[in-house]
């Protein structure tokens, strides 16, 4: 196809400024899991958007925390290192109302992975600024920079002008055909997927430490005839964090296990069968073999 443009896109930032939901909201399906809490996002995860003129393969990557300590914070910089190598276009995304110190410090991680390739700032939140006009000095102070070859303020959330970054991308990616099936939309499985939409309920529902000492192993997912029939265990660090996560007669892994089942019924389009259980791995998050058994080496 003549003029067609194919590539991959990195999106990188700081934790929590909503790289995952703005690429859910340009492929138009709920394939990455968010919540409020920083660091949801582990994984390089591609999402795949295919139109009539180009295939945007866009990179999520974990929030870039910068020297973090233990094996699980060395293995989510590297996953995004990787990601920022391999990418035809790269894309910071910063919240509104200015940049933040962290902002900063992934910029700077970055300007060692340019190699020419342009920059795009994608300014997000822009529907929380209290006063609108403070968007045009706060774009004009950060073009001065030259930093970055394009700024554009968007709302992931609503939906506002992410057009116009997709445009801006568009023009960014190399010519050449296509790299996927134009009907595939991530190169993850959904074995994978169901590990991370369990995740995402107990990054959603519960407090403080409990959340960042979990992961998910899918043990079996079969596809019968009439559902799709999943076990997974979710792997905490200590017994009191099992006792939190559990909770009183089960309702805290009652309650986890239902969000995350109407979630896969949406992805998956059929009845689901999710069983869950809670187990103690101790130190899993600095292990690099628990790591690699838990399925973090597929990233680097």
């Amino acid at each position: 196809m003549s003029g067609f443009r194919s590539g991959t896109i990195a999106i990188f930032g700081r934790p929590n400024v909503g790289k995952s939901t703005l690429i859910n909201r340009v492929l138009g399906h709920r394939l990455l899991i968010t919540s409020p809490k920083p660091q949801t996002t582990r994984h390089r995860i591609l999402g795949i958007k295919t139109t009539a003129q180009a295939q945007f393969l866009y990179l999520d990557t974990p929030g870039l925390v910068g020297g973090g300590k233990g094996a699980l914070a060395r293995h989510m910089d590297g996953a995004v290192a990787q990601a920022l190598g391999e990418a035809d276009c790269l894309v910071m995304v910063a919240a509104c109302p200015r940049l933040q110190e962290e902002d900063e410090r992934a910029l700077q991680f970055v300007r060692d992975h340019l190699r020419g390739r342009a920059l795009i700032l994608a300014l997000n939140k822009v529907d929380r600024m209290p006063d609108k006009a403070q968007l045009l000095p706060l774009m004009a102070e950060l073009g001065r920079r030259g930093t970055f070859a394009e700024i554009v303020p968007l709302s992931a959330r609503d939906g506002s002008n992410v057009d116009a970054l997709e445009r801006v991308i568009e023009a960014a990616l190399p010519v050449q055909a296509a790299l996927y099936p134009e009907d595939q939309l991530s190169d993850r499985n959904d074995r994978f997927l169901a590990a991370e939409f369990i995740r995402e309920q107990v990054f959603r529902r519960f407090a403080k430490e409990i959340p960042y000492v979990t992961t998910v192993d899918i043990e079996s997912f079969r596809v019968e005839r009439r559902l799709v029939r999943i076990e997974a265990v979710i792997y905490v660090e200590k017994e009191g964090q099992k006792a939190i996560l559990v909770g009183e007669g089960g309702a805290g892994l009652k309650a986890v296990g239902t969000a995350a089942r109407h979630t896969l019924e949406g992805h998956l389009g059929r009845k689901v069968y999710l069983g869950l259980w809670v187990k103690v791995r101790g130190g899993w998050s600095d292990d690099a073999r628990a790591l690699r058994s838990l399925g973090y080496a597929d990233d680097n």
